[in-house]
């Protein structure tokens, strides 16, 4: 929640409410303010000195126009502490007749943050966004908003936006009727729904399209408007259904940039449903991982990629090359052996770790993390022979067969220095990775 402590705050005082009664803007009280703050290196700003602003209403203060009020934002060094909530999830569970959808979905959610729901098709990933939506109700389990139980609250009463995977567009709309539907649903008034739509509008550079309907657009502008349709109430929390799975990867990149610049200013909780590794890592400060109907992994983007705790973690996310064998005994206090076909490899052995000499133990290793070298070279090394390669632009993707083995490894090479000239093709090299870069992983 906002901080009730700031600058310019007395007693009393109720979050958009200046001091001097409350703002008949025709808002309901419930709506999330922003505070702002001047930098004390603004100068004469400086004073400690706090307003309270609606952002949609940027006259409320001064006579300024939209873009005015916009850009004097932009170039001044403001800090915006937006209200946004904690939303917790608590052995959520859901079934379709005798299909389980959701299974003890358990989830804390940081407020401001984005979190992406990853999984394939079926996972839960979708059930879960529309209970806390309020679009389905679950058989067991609550939904906290700050505490705050709200399985039995409507929809309409959730503070919550959502873009559809499809965007819903009303076709017979114009851009602007539809992103001010929300407004008009909550009988706001037609100069507030203006001044709120213009600035939503110029937000997500859409300025000028006002007149034009859904079929006039672009996937991306099409993405948006129901973007800012989805903002414009001011929710608390904002869900994202596959929002980039209808854009061409270039246009989907930029989005993403877009996407986190717009969150980031605005600040609603928000959670993002998707099955692209890509998108999930880059997008979120969280990542939640399902698989049929379960959370299987939660956490940082980094960590979970770096130490996924299954397999079905390591491959889903990003791919690994896999190797089963059984632990030998330690080779220092922080790493030990691992015997697996003709070869011993090291990996990071924590002294907590569960990990028991003679145990049968999968092991990993990221594609990128592994390099050609000379024989010999590294604590884990094997001898190849290159079958294939794939040229993807910025890396080569490797096809490497180990002696022996059932299967290929694949290796992926960013380096001109580290890729395979095609006189190596068929003929034995040999490949390295360090033990740091080896995964454990649980039995699923």
């Amino acid at each position: 929640m906002g901080r009730r402590n700031g600058p310019g705050y007395q007693p009393g005082q109720q979050d958009g409410d200046s001091g001097r009664g409350r703002p008949s803007s025709g808002v309901p009280h419930s709506t999330p303010w922003i505070r702002v703050h001047w930098n004390e290196r603004d100068g004469d700003r400086g004073t400690g000195k706090g307003t309270v602003c609606n952002p949609l209403q940027p006259g409320m203060h001064h006579a300024l126009s939209a873009k005015a009020h916009r850009r004097q934002i932009e170039e001044s060094d403001m800090v915006w502490e937006k209200m946004s909530v904690n939303v917790h999830l608590h052995n959520l569970r859901k079934r379709y007749g005798r299909q389980v959808a959701l299974d003890g979905v358990s989830l804390d959610l940081v407020p401001g943050e984005i979190t992406s729901l990853l999984g394939p098709s079926g996972c839960g990933k979708t059930t879960t966004l529309r209970l806390i939506a309020g679009f389905e109700t679950a058989d067991d389990g609550e939904i906290y908003f700050d505490r705050k139980q709200i399985n039995k609250r409507p929809p309409e009463k959730r503070e919550v936006g959502m873009v559809f995977q499809n965007y819903c567009l009303f076709p017979h709309m114009t851009v602007q009727e539809n992103i001010a539907f929300g407004l008009q649903m909550r009988r706001q008034g037609s100069a507030e729904i203006r001044e709120k739509t213009e600035r939503i509008l110029d937000m997500v550079q859409l300025a000028g399209y006002e007149e034009r309907r859904p079929s006039e657009l672009s996937g991306g502008q099409q993405q948006r408007v129901a973007l800012a349709r989805a903002l414009v109430i001011d929710p608390a929390v904002l869900l994202l259904d596959e929002p980039l799975g209808a854009l061409d990867k270039g246009l989907r990149e930029s989005m993403q940039f877009e996407l986190k610049r717009i969150q980031r200013r605005l600040g609603p909780t928000t959670i993002i449903v998707t099955h692209d590794q890509e998108e999930a890592l880059t997008l979120s400060g969280r990542v939640a991982v399902m698989k049929n109907g379960k959370v299987v992994q939660s956490g940082a983007p980094k960590d979970i990629y770096d130490r996924p705790r299954t397999r079905f973690v390591a491959e889903f996310l990003g791919g690994a090359n896999l190797f089963s064998g059984i632990v030998t005994g330690r080779k220092s206090d922080a790493f030990g052996c691992v015997a697996s076909r003709r070869e011993t490899f090291v990996f990071p052995w924590p002294e907590m770790s569960s990990i028991q000499v003679g145990s049968s133990v999968t092991c990993a290793v990221r594609p990128e993390h592994i390099h050609f070298g000379k024989p010999g070279e590294g604590d884990n090394s094997l001898s190849v022979k290159i079958a294939d390669s794939i040229f993807r632009g910025t890396s080569r993707t490797y096809e490497a067969w180990p002696d022996g083995y059932d299967a290929p490894l694949q290796v992926i090479s960013s380096s001109d220095r580290n890729q395979v000239t095609d006189m190596s093709y068929d003929k034995p090299i040999n490949i390295y990775w360090n033990p740091e870069n080896m995964m454990v992983l649980e039995e699923e």
